[in-house]
Order: structure tokens, then C-alpha cells, then sequence
């Protein structure tokens, strides 16, 4: 179930990375012996306790069936004696989960060790005296993940002696130099039919296929009361953030798995049409910081051997349709949940979810092996998926589904054409910021 509550569950590692199913075997972050990574770029989501308004929405449920004075029946019997997962709702919301076995204070700490571990021959290679710069959107939960994180991956002194967080506000007049260009592009903000809210409006009508008739179960255990699309939603959210503080939820035994695969569904769509390529404004979003990276791993190590990027999850969508990593042919439908789908939002952001973009080159043993050396790539990337490589579309001819540099950045550039201008898209003016400048050494 866990990997059915993108968003709201723990981190889990990538099943798969095909659309018909096929498995994607996680060993494939295993390094080819012909290659070595000589640089990367990383972008981080944190774990968080409820937002703001989904834990209202939740608190507005439980305080309504208290106020029903109902005792209830059946499924929902567990819930006359069961206690809101926060104490504090108004403190802990939207912050960075601390109890629990899946704590995010942990898991980033946990992910930067682990990182660590896999890239320490990058670290190491850093002179002492040179001090790395990372990046954090300005959100407290945000910036925490990203101390934890560099706690496991720098060392507990870190920084006081090797790196150096910066923070980079949440503010409009930033332009397209941000992490987090859905708060600066003006007519995405303001666009209530095809903006920010799209997304909500395809939730709305999935959501209608299959909550119907969970609430008629319900109301036949409770025949007197009767919950909403809305509230039964609220319901299997609470499934995955309570997992999080408590390692697991009764919530979670009241669906079966035919509604949690239409819950997965559920967040496949609101994502896709919020931020994702099912939203006009999605790709020129992502492309601010897929450029940006495009032009890191271009420069190679003189640029720098480590970049860190962390902000939410809503700002890791946007890159991915920029880069059309996940390609589908069509939109995803509302009327009914696709067997078979490229899209799926459990697999790119659980909670603490990561992607990496690996630069490598062909080690001197693999050279000397090469029949045309003038032909033959030297450098390439490749992409990590929360521990699984997913190739490039149309790009996998370099080892170990690796796509060859000067062709990685060709397609970058023309997705950039395609997807047009930031500002003009999101009708900024032309003084306005037009990349992003702060993403260097």
C-alpha cells in the first residue's frame, strides 16, 4: 500500500519504469565498469506532516463526526477511539516529521548517508579549503530536510567547514532565477481554469468514478451519516501521513486495493494537471532548472562535482514534463483509471523522493578497449529516479542506459525551443529574471 499513497507515503525505491509494466531492476544504479562519475546534480523533496489544508480538511471531518454524536459501525468502528496524529495540528502541519519510523529528520539524514556512500569518491576529491554550495526553497520544512541531509552527507560540522546552505525565497519577483517557478509565474497563479487549479479540477472529476461507491458501503454500515467525495479522499490521506508519524494506520484497512490503485490514480492526475505535462504552463516551469543542470554538466568538473537542489514535490513535477521523461501519447483520462500508463507519481515523488543526474566518462581501461576512439562518446549522463536509472527518451545508446552528453544537451535545447519562453508564457515582463543565475560553485 505504501507505494499506492504518492506524496503522503515513505520513500520507496522505483518499480518500474515502463508503462506496460515491465520491471526496472534497482541494481541498475550500479556504475558500469567502463564508466566513472566525474559529476552530479540532485533535486530533493522533503517529508512533511499534513499541509495546511489538507490537515483542515481532515480536523473539519473528525470534529463532524463527533459533532454527529453517532457511535459508528463496521469499518469505521475504530474511529470512536482514535487520536488525531498530531498533537499540535497548527504547529506540526506542514513541518518536517520528526517521530516515527519514518521520520523525515531521518530518512535525510539517512538519504545524505547514503549518498554519501555512493558518491564519496566526488567528496573526497573536493580540496578542503573549497567550500560547497547548496540550495533550499525558502520553507522551513525545506531547509531542514536539506540540513539533515547534509549532516549524513558533509559530516555533523559541515557548516562551520565544507558547505554552505543558501536559501532562495519563495517571491514573485524572482522571474524564472527560483526554485520554485510556480510562485513566479504570474499567469499560472492566475489562471483558474488552466493554472494552479486545473489540477484540482481533473482530481474533482476522477475522484467522482470511484468514491460513490465506498460511501455507499459506508452508509450502510452508518445509516446516519453520509461523507462526501472530499471527505472519503481526506480519509486515504490520512492512511499515508499517519504511516509516517506512527509506522502505520487502521485508515489504511478500510480500502481495498482496487481503491487505493484508484487513490494512486487519483494523485497521478492531480499532479499531471497541476504542474506536470498535462499543464500548459508545466514544462516552461521545469525547464528553468533542467537548463540550468544542462549547462552544469556541460561545464563538467571545472563547474563543480556536487549540486544540491531541495524544494517540494510540486517543483520536481514541472522538470520531468520539461524533460518529457515520462512520455505518454495521450492525456490522462478522468473517467476511468488506464491499465497501462507511463505517468505515475508514486514511482518519482514519495516522500523524500530524489532525482539525479549523473555526468560520466569512459575510464582509461574502457578507452584503451574502444576500435575508434574519434567516434566514440567520452562523456555521458544518466538519470537516477529514487534509486533506479530511467532512460532518456529516444537517447540510451551510452553504457548502462546512459545517453551521451552532446546528445543530452541537444535535447535539452530542443525542448527548450519547443516549450517557449518562461516569461512570455507566464507574462512577465522583460526585465524580469530570465534564468536561473544562483546554481554555481
Amino acid at each position: 500500500m505504501v507505494r499506492l499513497a504518492p506524496s503522503s507515503a515513505p520513500y520507496t525505491s522505483i518499480l518500474i519504469s515502463h508503462g506496460d509494466g515491465r520491471s526496472l531492476d534497482t541494481a541498475s544504479v550500479i556504475q558500469p565498469q567502463t564508466l566513472a562519475t566525474v559529476g552530479l546534480s540532485i533535486i530533493l523533496f522533503s517529508i512533511r506532516l499534513t499541509a495546511v489544508n489538507l490537515s483542515e480538511g481532515m480536523l473539519t471531518l473528525l470534529q463532524r463526526i463527533k459533532d454527529s454524536k453517532i457511535t459508528l459501525k463496521g469499518d469505521l468502528e475504530f474511529v470512536n477511539d482514535w487520536q488525531y496524529f498530531s498533537l499540535e495540528p497548527s504547529a506540526e502541519h506542514d513541518q518536517l516529521t520528526n517521530t516515527g519510523p519514518y521520520a523525515g529528520t531521518l530518512s535525510s539524514f539517512a538519504a545524505g548517508t547514503r549518498l554519501r556512500t555512493r558518491y564519496l569518491h566526488l567528496l573526497t576529491s573536493i580540496p578542503n579549503s573549497q567550500t560547497t554550495n547548496f540550495w533550499a526553497s525558502d520553507c522551513n520544512r525545506v531547509i531542514e530536510t536539506a540540513r539533515y541531509f547534509a549532516t549524513g552527507f558533509f559530516g555533523l560540522d559541515w557548516n562551520s567547514t565544507s558547505a554552505k546552505l543558501h536559501v532562495i525565497p519563495e517571491t514573485p519577483e524572482l522571474g524564472a532565477d527560483t526554485l520554485t517557478p510556480g510562485d513566479t509565474c504570474l499567469k499560472y497563479r492566475e489562471d483558474l481554469m488552466t493554472g494552479h487549479d486545473y489540477g484540482l479540477i481533473q482530481l474533482t472529476k476522477f475522484r467522482s468514478t470511484y468514491l460513490p461507491a465506498i460511501s455507499a458501503r459506508f452508509q450502510a454500515q452508518n445509516p446516519g451519516i453520509k461523507f462526501t467525495n472530499g471527505e472519503l479522499y481526506s480519509m486515504q490521506e490520512m492512511c499515508g501521513f499517519e504511516i509516517l508519524v506512527r509506522g502505520s494506520s487502521p485508515w489504511c484497512d478500510i480500502f481495498n486495493h482496487d481503491n487505493w490503485l484508484n487513490f494512486e490514480y487519483a494523485r497521478d492526475v492531480i499532479h499531471y494537471y497541476r504542474a506536470g505535462p498535462g499543464n500548459r504552463f508545466g514544462p516552461a516551469m521545469g525547464w528553468l532548472w533542467l537548463n540550468a543542470t544542462a549547462n552544469l554538466l556541460s561545464k563538467g568538473p571545472d563547474a563543480g562535482k556536487l549540486f544540491f537542489s531541495f524544494v517540494h514535490d510540486g517543483d520536481i513535477i514541472p522538470m520531468l514534463a520539461a524533460l518529457d521523461l515520462f512520455h505518454s501519447k495521450e492525456r490522462l483520462p478522468v473517467s476511468h483509471r488506464p491499465k497501462i500508463r507511463q505517468w505515475r507519481t508514486s514511482q518519482v515523488v514519495p516522500m523524500n523522493g530524489r532525482i539525479i543526474f549523473e555526468r560520466l566518462k569512459c575510464n582509461r581501461a574502457s578507452k584503451e578497449k574502444l576500435m575508434d576512439q574519434e567516434k566514440t562518446p567520452k562523456h555521458y549522463v544518466r538519470i537516477n529516479v529514487n534509486d533506479g536509472i530511467v532512460p532518456f527518451p529516444h537517447c540510451t545508446s551510452g553504457p548502462g542506459s546512459s545517453c551521451p552528453l552532446e546528445d543530452f544537451l541537444a535535447i535539452v535545447q530542443r525542448r527548450g525551443r519547443e516549450i517557449g519562453d518562461f516569461r512570455k508564457i507566464c507574462g512577465l515582463g522583460d526585465d524580469a529574471p530570465a534564468r536561473i543565475e544562483f546554481l554555481h560553485q
